[in-house]
């Protein structure tokens, strides 16, 4: 065996498959239609490595995290969303954060996420259910803004979002414009953060990430 040919060995020993890597310790839950009049798509969802983000295709609606991604107090979540394949209504996709006991039937979180025509939306949900906060006065449902990029000539588009969470309020933030702010105790903010894909959608995810 020749130098050359033992160290190129020895490399592909020492190389775990990006997906392998990049994927590891994710967890994604199923959120399975129940109208008959939006039904799911086709197949399983699947979620891979890719560059320095996520693949996600999702014929059905899930939230992805990683259990140890957690974020309690003031902080900033930041995440990059390159929708690739739009559907064919409109569907949302964006940042999850404040999450707990996401994997049982008392799972629980905050979203805030964005859609090909346009909208944002903010909303809590609590075990099967889904609601607007504590205080629906405070968490807003959908709402067009400029700020949302729609998709382009070639299906795609791309929104940066953040949920800046301070010590009386959090604002949220798309490609750079604060398009709402709602009080701290109007929303869960301490938990595990990740994001949500609805279905029918094909998305890029990027930069999903706490400061202080």
């Amino acid at each position: 065996m020749t130098r050359r040919l033992a160290i190129a060995l020895l490399a592909a020993l020492c190389i775990t498959p990006l997906a392998a890597q990049g994927t590891k310790g994710w967890k994604l839950r199923v959120d399975k239609s129940t109208s008959a009049s939006d039904p799911d798509g086709s197949g399983a969802i699947q979620f891979m490595a890719m560059g320095g983000g996520f693949h996600a295709v999702n014929p059905q609606a899930a939230v992805y995290w990683n259990p140890a991604n957690t974020a309690s107090g003031t902080y900033t979540l930041k995440g990059s969303f390159k929708l690739l394949k739009p559907s064919g209504h409109t569907n949302y996709y964006g940042l999850v954060f404040g999450g707990a006991e996401l994997e049982g039937a008392k799972q629980a979180y905050t979203y805030f996420l964005v859609a090909q025509d346009g909208t944002w939306l903010i909303k809590t949900r609590n075990g099967d259910e889904v609601v607007r906060g504590s205080n629906p006065a405070d968490v807003a449902p959908k709402t067009m803004n400029e700020a949302v990029a729609k998709p382009g000539a070639d299906g795609s588009s791309v929104n940066k979002l953040e949920v800046r969470v301070g010590a009386d309020k959090v604002d949220y933030v798309v490609n750079g414009t604060v398009v709402h702010s709602t009080p701290k105790s109007a929303v869960r903010t301490d938990g595990v953060y990740g994001f949500r894909i609805n279905h029918l959608l094909e998305v890029m995810v990027e930069d999903v990430a706490v400061s202080k």
